[in-house]
């Protein structure tokens, strides 16, 4: 900084000043008395973010550092940063504590979950923490994952529903209706290109037929789910998205999680607390273990929208995999591999497998949570769901 000196005449260049010494840290970079480095006094406020800086960034890697063994310290010092940084960069820290300083174990003390903003981050470090959390720490575990799972679901419910329910409805309307099924008002609208003048009617091309009752189930959809540790926040999109598919009463859902066993949870589909706190993060992947288990449970193929959820990184017999896989699309069931569904917009995942599904008509790609209402509506309404993804600047599997 050229042992540049700055007043209170010149508010905003002090403050620039004073940023760049909170990232570049204390010693050399205060040149207070040597006339180098920013030559910044920090505020009182700024003093005190700079100690919760140095308790996470000057602290050696993996050792208590400047927090300590002490429960109760972390706990102030996550409270400190949530009043002196934005949320994102509370995020950031948070994240950077678990790793630098070791504090997963710290996650197990109630005191500090009452304390950390919850975010997706912090539900997947819980899970995988999941049964050897103290039954003293349970509560406020879960109530720090349901605090995240209803923020999800406000936001992801409205467009779920939406665009889930107009895709069933399209799909329900059946062009050969008999007499009484007819929907003219729907079949006329269809039809007005081939009014006639002379005989100043319409010669319907097209019959509509008025859509199925809403209660009866029209689609069948599977949610299998690895549940292997790379794939924590894509499990959680999934209860969440789960829990709002259960509550359409056209539409009966399943979810599967797996590692090389598979548990069903549909139970506990009205509460994504519930499952979540059912998977265990983790272990092996047998995904043709797993593909077995929900082929057992399609018994309306032409119905059936089973959607694998998984890096791919299959540890029991592959060529049985796909095997499986290419006997589920022969049946006429519509099957999706969905490399993650996250945030995430490139993950890791064996691109040998995502490419022989793809062979097999099973597309795979990588899906963002506000995305996949809109994916779900097009395999319920039987589109081509590579094509979506190709319209929607998706790299499918032989493009990744």
């Amino acid at each position: 900084m050229g042992g540049a000196r700055v007043t209170d005449a010149d508010p905003e260049a002090r403050d620039r000043l004073a940023r760049w010494r909170l990232v570049l840290g204390g010693d050399d970079a205060d040149g207070i008395t040597r006339g180098d480095g920013t030559g910044v006094q920090l505020s009182a406020a700024d003093a005190r973010r700079d100690k919760t800086l140095e308790d996470l960034y000057d602290a050696p890697r993996k050792g208590p550092g400047g927090l300590g063994a002490s429960s109760p310290r972390v706990a102030r010092w996550l409270g400190d940063i949530r009043g002196y940084f934005p949320s994102s960069v509370v995020q950031v820290m948070q994240a950077d504590a678990m790793d630098r300083l070791g504090l997963r174990h710290l996650l197990l003390e109630p005191e500090m979950l009452r304390t950390v903003q919850p975010d997706i981050g912090l539900v997947s470090t819980l899970i995988g923490l999941g049964r050897v959390i103290p039954e003293q720490s349970r509560e406020s575990a879960r109530a720090v994952v349901r605090e995240v799972t209803r923020q999800l679901e406000d936001r992801l419910r409205a467009k779920t529903i939406q665009a889930v329910s107009g895709a069933l409805d399209r799909a329900a309307r059946t062009r050969r209706p008999r007499h009484r099924d007819i929907d003219w008002n729907k079949t006329i609208a269809a039809n007005l290109k081939h009014y006639q003048p002379d005989y100043r009617t319409v010669v319907p091309e097209r019959l509509v037929g008025y859509a199925r009752r809403s209660t009866e189930i029209q689609r069948e959809i599977i949610l299998c789910i690895d549940q292997s540790g790379s794939m924590a926040e894509s499990v959680v999109y999934s209860s969440v998205f789960g829990a709002v598919l259960s509550s359409l009463k056209s539409v009966r859902t399943r979810l599967v999680v797996f590692d090389t066993e598979v548990v069903d949870l549909t139970e506990d589909l009205d509460d994504p607390v519930d499952v979540l706190f059912g998977v265990q993060l983790g272990g092996g992947t047998d995904i043709n273990r797993a593909l077995a288990y929900c082929q057992e449970q399609i018994t309306r193929p032409g119905e059936t929208i089973l959607v694998l959820i998984s890096d791919l990184y299959e540890g029991g017999i592959a060529e049985e995999m796909l095997r499986r896989a290419a006997t589920i699309v022969g049946s006429g069931a519509t099957m999706i591999a969905l490399l993650a569904l996250s945030d995430n917009g490139h993950p890791t995942f064996d691109s040998n497998h995502a490419a022989a599904l793809a062979g097999v008509g099973v597309p795979a790609f990588a899906c963002t949570p506000d995305l996949f209402p809109e994916l779900m509506a097009a395999a319920i309404e039987r589109r081509d769901v590579g094509d979506w993804a190709a319209s929607h600047d998706i790299p499918t599997s032989h493009e990744t």
